[in-house]
């Protein structure tokens, strides 16, 4: 890092020293998103000084994502190490936690609760936002189905969004819907986002003609030797809407499953969780979210598919083998018969 910076005026050179703190603190670096003023603090040791400020990173977490606008939330987030800067470090990437070898990371323990803060976005308007806490300890929680539900059945939130058309293939709501899904372990002081930021796919139901919006983030489900891959899976369900009012969000889910199209239970999902908290500081993507997020989730289903065609493979040959097997039985049941007669 350097230690002075320097800007150019009339042909001439001056340090950023001459510019009054006031003015770069309130006027300059207020401006800025999240990675604009992580760049601008490695640029000199007085930006530094200014962009470490904790009201700086506050407003920045609450214009990102509306949801930490909660007390719940902001008592959370100011107990991480460096409070809402750290929570947004933790919380901006996108998750691509493959392989997370190299330093162990220091196991802070199985979640006691795990906290979901979820924000959509159309067109750069916020048109959902929620915060919900699972208990994580219960025995139904661990051996029941990993799902959280942010909507009861009967529940449905308007929006802005506009229905499709009839001859709409969905194409415009997967480039201009957004949305952010950060899970947080209150106790360990850590949190990871597990969205794609926008959707891996949009499909409107043939029949009831809702909008089924799917994000998603792959994590490694490795236990011991086997390598294994995740998919935790976010589905949006639009529906009840019409072209005048917009369409109604009827939920907002989050589900774990595995190379098999299984859903993990609580257990499971909360093992896979964990070593993600836990390594999600070795490889992240900062560029390219939405392609890199669609390009890992196509990965997973082609592995999927051929996962899927060796099992049918192995079967096959099994099913040979066993009818080769019946066939050989009853030839040499033939021979002992006419070798007994």
């Amino acid at each position: 890092m350097t230690t002075s910076c320097t800007v150019a005026e009339g042909g001439a050179t001056t340090t950023i020293a001459a510019i009054h703190p006031d003015i770069l603190g309130t006027h300059i670096l207020t401006r800025f998103d999240g990675p604009t003023l992580a760049s601008a603090a490695c640029t000199c040791a007085q930006f530094c000084a200014l962009a470490s400020r904790e009201e700086l990173w506050t407003n920045i977490c609450l214009s990102t994502w509306p949801s930490t606008d909660t007390a719940r939330m902001q008592k959370v987030i100011s107990t991480f190490p460096d409070g809402p800067r750290s929570f947004f470090s933790d919380s901006y990437p996108l998750l691509t936690v493959v392989d997370p070898t190299g330093v162990q990371p220091v196991s802070h323990g199985s979640p006691s609760e795990l906290i979901s803060a979820v924000d959509i976005f159309y067109r750069e308007e916020l048109v959902f936002s929620k915060v919900e806490e699972t208990e994580t300890e219960s025995g139904w929680f661990r051996c029941s189905p990993f799902r959280i539900d942010l909507l009861d059945p009967k529940d449905t939130v308007p929006t802005g969004v506009p229905q499709p058309d009839a001859k709409d293939t969905c194409g415009e709501l997967a480039d201009e819907l957004t949305l952010s899904w950060i899970v947080i372990d209150p106790v360990g002081r850590r949190a990871m986002n597990l969205s794609s930021h926008k959707p891996v796919s949009v499909q409107r139901h043939w029949l009831s003609g809702e909008v089924h919006a799917r994000f998603a983030a792959i994590l490694s489900g490795e236990r011991g030797s086997s390598s294994e891959l995740v998919r935790c899976g976010i589905v949006v369900t639009f529906g009840n809407g019409t072209h005048e009012g917009g369409m109604h969000v009827r939920e907002v889910s989050l589900q774990v499953e595995d190379m098999d199209g299984t859903n993990l239970n609580g257990k499971d999902s909360l093992w896979i969780l964990q070593k993600a908290l836990e390594g999600k500081k070795g490889r992240r993507i900062r560029k390219s979210l939405p392609e890199e997020g669609r390009r890992r989730h196509e990965e997973f289903l082609e592995m999927k598919r051929e996962r899927k065609e060796r099992k049918l493979r192995a079967e096959a040959t099994f099913d040979m083998l066993c009818v080769s097997f019946g066939i050989l039985s009853l030839a040499f049941l033939g021979l002992y018969i006419l070798w007994r007669l």
